[in-house]
């Protein structure tokens, strides 16, 4: 949207070229085009709501029909593709509705009609609505929702408050519950040697690095947490964030521009969603896992862009499923293209060292491009990492906003982590013993007829329920009798795959690991009879 309006006021000439680019569209008959573009558009966006096309009211704004980013931006790439040009990413924000987009498309309407559509002129008298926040229509719908959780009879089951370290169990309100909600995968939260590290680090530094590294907030600790990372991993150097979301936000939209390209898996998370629409690059969304057809879109499309960025991850986080990643790695070089992993709960689960998915599948880690990892998972802290050559990360170093506009890690941070890597050097057996609880947990569901999805070798398996209600009622009737795992519902998951999603740990026993499934698929039953 700023750059649509930095295109109406003519701010550069570069933004002046990029809006020609937008708007050259071939001028045939101007009612036919239209026609068949809005065509086009309900017959895709009935597919994304599954319902008939015929029903959908042209005029009707996409929000409306509860279109999410992800699906928009997605839509918006598939017309990119269907048209043959490039269009910005932002367009089903800019003309909110099939019959302003297919007149803006086909040129009726004028380039700068999106300031007429987002800023209305106001009343005299200014709506509440517009700045008191209780009073702000998403609030409102928020509160619905809440109303509608809290209806089931159980409370509110967000914000509960964990009175210990988690790990296989936790303690809520004072009762002890098996517990399956906590990415501490091979046991680092509250491992002594983690713990100690940590103090040590505040002892010696403090609790902050109180400056951002590139002025005067560098600790040799940082530099040393780099190093062992780039080293566990495989590359010749790495950069530390503060976030893990705020890794891939920031590393994204900096490196990609509008002359660029990102082709991102149709599942992929948030932090990646929000890079790429901060970058202004054109996006396109492949089907899940589905090498064969990224390969299709590469073809077709490699040679309008300049850098071309493929975005997948190593463990999927709602799906618990894995990519083919050398055929990836096959098609990133075929098609000179980067290739980014994001490796947030691959890290320290899979291969036999822990050391993720090129350990799993035996590639070299430096056939990837851009290595990207949280800290808050099996290394027990909180931040991000990218990964990769030299001069990505010393170029990450001096420009990317999230690194250098933020404050260092703090040093109990990083010294947790470093510690965490350490030891699970040193003790690779918690990597294999978290691989087979996964697969004593998945055959165990499996037998009892759940359905887990994709999950294939990793500690995320979720159980699909499909209505978001019952996921949530049978979230509150696992945590009632003494398991503690957390429900996911649209828009985090599609429509009508709700589901329960399981953490396994290396702490977990088969015999928790059985109770559970079996009070699961008691009230599973249940539910469905209800």
């Amino acid at each position: 949207m700023t750059l649509l309006n930095d295109i109406c006021d003519g701010v550069t000439e570069e933004n002046s070229t990029f809006s020609e680019d937008l708007v050259s569209l071939p001028r045939s008959d101007s009612s036919q085009t239209a026609a068949s573009l809005q065509t086009w558009l309900a017959d895709k966006l009935a597919e994304v709501l599954q319902t008939p096309a015929e029903d959908l009211d042209l005029d009707r704004d996409f929000a409306d029909y509860g279109l999410d980013s992800v699906e928009a931006v997605n839509l918006s790439g598939e017309l990119e593709n269907f048209l043959g040009r490039r269009l910005s990413p932002t367009l089903l924000w800019d003309y909110p509705s099939i019959s302003l987009l297919a007149e803006y498309l086909d040129g009726s309407a004028s380039i700068c009609a999106p300031t007429a559509i987002l800023a209305p002129d106001l009343p005299d008298s200014i709506p509440e609505a517009y700045y008191r926040p209780e009073l702000f229509p998403e609030y409102q719908k928020l509160q619905r929702q809440i109303q509608d959780v809290e209806a089931l009879g159980n409370g509110n089951p967000f914000f509960v408050s964990h009175d210990r370290v988690v790990s296989n169990t936790t303690v809520v309100g004072g009762r002890t519950l098996i517990n399956f909600a906590t990415y501490n995968y091979v046991g680092m939260c509250g491992d002594a040697k983690v713990s100690q590290a940590a103090k040590e680090a505040i002892d010696r530094y403090g609790t902050s690095a109180c400056a951002s590294r590139l002025i005067s907030g560098e600790k040799p600790i940082h530099r040393e947490l780099e190093l062992e990372i780039a080293d566990f991993i495989g590359t010749e150097d790495c950069i530390i964030y503060v976030g893990g979301h705020a890794t891939n936000v920031s590393t994204i939209g900096h490196l990609l521009g509008k002359d660029d390209l990102i082709l991102y898996d149709a599942l992929s998370h948030n932090s990646i969603m929000q890079g790429c629409f901060m970058s202004g690059a054109s996006l396109v969304a492949f089907p899940h896992n589905n090498w064969q057809e990224l390969e299709k879109i590469l073809a077709d499309r490699r040679h309008r862009y300049q850098k071309v960025l493929i975005a997948i991850e190593g463990v999927y986080s709602t799906d618990g499923d894995i990519p083919d990643l050398p055929k990836f790695v096959e098609i990133k070089q075929r098609h000179q293209a980067l290739l980014m992993v994001d490796e947030a709960h691959s890290m320290g689960v899979l291969g036999a060292s822990g050391s993720g998915i090129s350990d799993y599948y035996g590639i070299d880690a430096k056939d990837v491009d851009l290595w990207m990892g949280t800290l808050s998972k099996s290394f027990a802290s909180c931040g991000g990492y990218i990964a990769g050559c030299k001069a990505l990360v010393e170029y990450l170093k001096y420009t990317s906003p999230g690194f250098v506009f933020s404050v260092g890690m703090s040093p109990p941070n990083a010294a947790a982590t470093l510690a965490a890597i350490r030891v699970l050097k040193a003790e690779p057996e918690r990597v294999a013993k978290v691989q087979a609880r996964a697969k004593f947990f998945l055959k165990v569901a499996k037998e009892k007829g759940l359905n887990t999805g994709m999950s294939k070798d990793s500690p995320v398996i979720p159980i699909i329920v499909g209505d978001s209600l019952k996921s949530i009622q049978l979230s509150q009737n696992l945590f009632d009798r003494g398991i503690n795992v957390p429900f996911m519902i649209y828009p985090s998951v599609p429509q009508n795959e709700a589901r329960l999603r399981f953490f396994i740990t290396c702490d977990h026993t088969e015999e928790q690991i059985s109770e559970t499934i079996a009070v699961l698929a008691e009230e599973l039953a249940r539910i469905a009879i209800a």
